[in-house]
Parts: C-alpha cells; structure tokens; sequence
C-alpha cells in the first residue's frame, strides 16, 4: 500500500535550518522513496513498510543529534493513505 506523509520538524536548536536539510537529505538518500520539499514541510511518498523503516531511522538520527538544546525536536506527522 502507497502512502504520503507530511513531515514538518522544529528542531531546538539556535542553528535550526542545517538539521532540517540534512534530515531532508537523509530521506532523499533512500531510492524507493519520492521526496518532495516545500517551504512549510516536506512530503514523503512511497510503499507502507518502506516509509516508516526510514522515518523510524532518520527520526532517532534527528533526535539524537548533539546539536539538539537538550536534545529535543519536535515533529509533526500527517498520514495520507492509500494514495
């Protein structure tokens, strides 16, 4: 089954937009999956299975990251499906 996800994050930290783009760039690195960045937040297109895997990976990444005020982000996740 084919899903969208409409992906916004707001990282808290004081530089904000290099963790947005490498969180961006990370999905775009995976080939089974359509992304498409706005400038409000980013869709996620792609097979059931195969979207979550990423998210669940790149998600911890971008939670765990040092550059994070108390490692802390906020994520807001829209789920459309089937497409």
């Amino acid at each position: 089954m084919d899903i969208g996800v409409d992906i916004s994050l707001y990282p808290l930290a004081e530089e904000f937009a290099p963790m947005i783009h490498d969180f961006i760039n990370r999905l775009r690195a995976r080939p089974t999956l359509k992304v498409v960045a706005g400038s409000l937040s980013t869709q996620v297109f792609g097979e059931y299975e195969q979207v979550f895997e990423a998210l669940r990976g790149e998600l911890r990444a971008t939670l765990e990251a040092r550059a994070l005020v108390a490692g802390k982000a906020a994520f807001v996740l829209k789920v459309l499906g089937p497409l």
